[in-house]
């Protein structure tokens, strides 16, 4: 997709195989679950981190990747290069999906 994320743009640290980045906002309701799921996936894979972003408080980040709902979901491998996006409230079966597209053995 070409889209790269670094530390330095979302605020924390890159997991070393993949990171699920999460765009939240305070009065979401699938915002918490999403934070559940993914928090639960990340604990699963070794090397994958979670890393939740409130999307008021980023809204030049929000513009330059053109959220327009919460919650969404990036999942970057381990280079920072988006693989998958999806907006709304995931699946832990296809969030896991998801990375297998981006994890590298």
């Amino acid at each position: 997709m070409g889209t790269r994320l670094g530390a330095a743009g979302m605020g924390a640290e890159l997991g070393e195989r993949a990171t699920l980045v999460q765009f939240s906002s305070a009065f979401c309701q699938p915002c918490r679950a999403t934070r559940r799921t993914l928090a639960e996936v990340a604990d699963m894979v070794e090397g994958v981190t979670h890393v939740e972003i409130d999307a008021e408080a980023h809204l030049d980040l929000v513009r330059t990747l053109r959220i327009e709902r919460t919650p969404t979901v990036l999942v970057l491998d381990g280079d920072g290069a988006l693989v998958r996006r999806a907006a709304g409230q995931p699946r832990k079966a296809d969030v896991i999906a998801a990375l297998g597209a981006a994890v590298r053995d």
